[in-house]
């Protein structure tokens, strides 16, 4: 019989995303897919998300959550819903933008910016993952990115629109960052310091805000830190590098399930 679900217990991608830590991912994520002005055109400003980035990213979170952890039917059609709306997304730069002139087209079923942004979300899972809970071997960090071009493949890309495999991912990503495409606007600014500064979180946890935004500052690549404006210095560093090896090795471990991983992954309705 075929499989109701897309992924089982042992897939990658549920073992890395049952994580609560890896929301911490999700900022980052959001700032990575900004610095390229042609996706930030495509998939905030024309969907009304620069008001609310973090909407994009709830919206995001569900959708993954029901293709990680629900039947496939349900995952066939929520990605069914996610690509008709990316069709009718279409427009034009009207500003200039690094090499990118004003006109520029775009549309936020371009196989160039779903690859963006679904590799900004890898990227960045990937990293608070190994940071915060444990590091992956060379086959573990390859089945997950085998794992996301399933998730591609639901979102609208082609397997040849993808990195075939997770090398080719890094050096995928290590060219975009060197390639003089990713130029962070003035609106995508804006945008930065909305993320950065005012996450949308509940009153009682006020204080852990300012230690969420160091390591969201702390993890972005220094050329894109600096595009932001967000300000960063060595003594910082050190105390996010001490704060992630507390966590990984004291803090993670001991957790209650309740609390350390998310409903979905608990069985329980998200």
């Amino acid at each position: 019989m075929p499989a109701a679900t897309y992924f089982t217990d042992d897939a990658l991608l549920r073992q890395v995303h049952r994580e609560q830590a890896v929301a911490l991912a999700g900022p980052r994520s959001l700032l990575m897919m900004a610095a390229h002005p042609v996706a930030f055109e495509g998939f905030f400003m024309s969907t009304g998300d620069l008001g609310d980035p973090y909407a994009r990213l709830r919206r995001t979170a569900r959708v993954l959550g029901v293709v990680a952890w629900g039947s496939k039917a349900r995952a066939d059609a929520v990605c069914r819903r996610v690509r008709a709306r990316h069709a009718q997304v279409r427009g034009t730069l009207p500003v200039a933008a690094g090499r990118f002139p004003v006109g520029t087209p775009y549309a936020a079923d371009d196989p160039e910016l779903l690859l963006w942004v679904l590799a900004s979300l890898v990227d960045s899972s990937l990293l608070v993952y190994e940071k915060y809970v444990r590091r992956l071997d060379d086959a573990e960090r390859e089945a997950y990115w085998g794992d996301y071009k399933v998730v591609g493949r639901l979102f609208g890309l082609k397997v040849t629109d993808m990195p075939r495999t997770y090398d080719d991912f890094a050096a995928y990503m290590q060219r975009m960052l060197a390639s003089g495409d990713l130029v962070v606007t003035e609106n995508a600014r804006e945008l930065g310091k909305e993320i950065v500064l005012r996450p949308p979180v509940r009153l009682p946890a006020r204080p852990l805000v300012e230690l969420a935004n160091q390591i969201t500052v702390g993890l972005m690549p220094a050329d894109l830190r600096a595009q932001y404006r967000l300000s960063w210095d060595p003594l910082r560093a050190l105390a996010v590098a001490g704060g992630a090896e507390y966590v990984k090795r004291v803090l993670v471990p001991l957790l209650p399930e309740r609390i350390r991983v998310v409903p979905g992954a608990r069985g329980v309705a998200a």
